[in-house]
């Protein structure tokens, strides 16, 4: 038994062939596309360009004065990597940064912590005293580091003053300018970095709101039940904290350390308005600058650039490796 099928019939000449029909799913596809389009136009020339445009340089030898001369065809080599690299300063300028972005975040977190427990409780004025807490995030960058630079002026500086008038201090302390200070403990005399671990301060303070903004919004959503179980069974503040809360805020935690190391890594502004880079705080991103306004090596720059992204890559990968996994199996 023969099956015979009817063609369909040939478009006569001159005549137009017939559109083919979509299915759903191919038009439903189509209009993904249309509405992911102009986000991945922006995504290309906003973050895309910039990268490639940045490898471009880091492997040509360009300053500013060639720089017109700079494209996608032009003689590439290790050179501007391997002057970073051996260059005065580097790897004490990059452990630098590290300490800076440890003890930054590390700092804002647990002030954020603090004040999310604080703040978490009614009580009257409770807004306003929420919305106050965010004024150090929200300030503009030149005028708090402006009134920093005041209050811890060693010649007409309010902790000074204060230092000398009511805790005993023999002589004014140079915060912002002074490398090492001798600290007498017990008997132990410790030099520790005055200039680093004042700026490591003030980044603290300045962004411990968006701690607080993050760790509150996770208290807010704990279940009431599960403290008042634990206060039933006895359980003291330090405990329910510790097993209760602490178990609830560890993901949001961990998120917090992602996004602060990320941010503080590559932090330029708060550190050059505070020290300019001197007395020993002289991070990576500071030297950038100097080298594009100083050297006018665009080159040695943009590899010193390449050098810090890569740094964040490679916490990026630990992050998703081994915390971001366990945070989703939390959730689950």
């Amino acid at each position: 038994m023969s099956v015979t099928t009817e063609r369909p019939p040939a478009p006569e000449e001159g005549q137009r062939p017939a559109k083919k029909q979509l299915t759903a799913r191919q038009r439903e596809n189509r209009a993904g596309l249309a509405y992911l389009s102009p986000t991945l136009i922006v995504v290309l020339v906003v973050v895309v360009l910039p990268i490639l445009w940045t490898v471009m340089l880091a492997f040509q030898r360009i300053r500013l004065i060639n720089l017109r001369r700079a494209g996608v065809f032009g003689e590439y080599s290790l050179a501007n990597l391997e002057t970073v690299l051996t260059s005065p300063g580097f790897w004490s300028s990059l452990w630098t940064t590290v300490i800076y972005t440890v003890g930054s975040t590390f700092g804002s977190i647990v002030f954020g912590l603090i004040a999310a427990l604080a703040l978490r409780a009614p009580f009257r004025g409770r807004t306003l005293v929420r919305a106050s807490v965010l004024l150090p995030y929200v300030a503009p960058v030149v005028a708090v580091t402006f009134v920093w630079n005041v209050l811890l002026s060693p010649q007409f500086g309010l902790a000074n003053d204060w230092g000398v008038r009511f805790l005993g201090w023999d002589r004014p302390i140079a915060f912002l300018s002074q490398r090492e200070y001798a600290l007498n403990l017990l008997g132990w005399q410790v030099d520790i970095p005055l200039a680093l671990l004042t700026v490591i301060v003030f980044e603290s303070w300045r962004y411990f709101p968006f701690a607080f903004l993050f760790l509150l919004a996770r208290l807010q959503a704990v279940p009431h039940e599960l403290e008042e179980a634990a206060r039933v069974d006895g359980a003291a503040p330090t405990q329910v904290f510790r097993h209760v809360l602490l178990p609830q805020l560890s993901a949001v935690i961990a998120l917090l350390c992602v996004l602060r190391f990320i941010m503080t890594f590559n932090k330029f502004d708060d550190v050059y308005l505070l020290t300019g880079g001197g007395a020993g705080t002289e991070v990576v991103s500071v030297r950038v600058y100097e080298f594009l306004t100083a050297r006018f090596d665009v080159g040695a720059a943009a590899a010193q650039a390449l050098v810090l992204a890569l740094g964040l890559v490679v916490l990026l990968a630990i992050y998703l490796r081994f915390l971001a996994p366990r945070v989703e199996g939390d959730q689950d």
